[in-house]
């Protein structure tokens, strides 16, 4: 357990270097960060669940998700970490997401998928291993604040 969140916190530093020199004009600098573990049975028409970390003003929120898919067949699961943009408080997480714009890609492999919410909160978020491909579920991604 202790490994496991070592390597996700290398993976968020790595993420939160990689948003503030990737030259993208359009995304200020992040406001906080998430952190995810998810499980997911994708066979056919697949589903999807887990719980994730808010690390936003120096504290932390938890929270449930679903309908956020990991390739397209079997079971697996996999932890995921991102950036978050436009929160102005930890209650704004809390909805459904649509994806915005192209799949995500970052060195290594790494699969990511951008997606924003009904209160405008974007958040950028990347598979920690390697090769695998997050999508976003015919219904969206949703986000349940504990």
């Amino acid at each position: 357990m202790r490994t496991k969140r070592i390597l996700l916190s290398l993976a968020l530093a790595v993420l939160l270097l990689a948003a503030a020199s990737n030259g993208n004009a359009a995304l200020p600098y992040p406001v906080g960060t998430v952190s995810i573990d998810l499980t997911s049975v994708a066979a056919g028409v697949g589903a999807s669940w887990g719980s994730g970390v808010l690390r936003y003003q120096g504290n932390t929120y938890r929270f449930k998700v679903s309908g956020l898919t990991v390739g397209d067949v079997g079971f697996s699961t996999v932890s995921a970490v991102g950036n978050v943009y436009y929160l102005n408080k930890p209650s704004d997480l809390a909805r459904n997401y649509a994806a915005v714009g192209a799949s995500l890609a970052v060195g290594g492999g790494a699969g990511g998928v951008s997606m924003r919410n009904q209160k405008g909160v974007q958040i950028e978020l990347y598979s920690v291993v390697q090769g695998v491909q997050l999508t976003i579920g015919p219904q969206g991604f949703n986000i349940e604040m504990r």
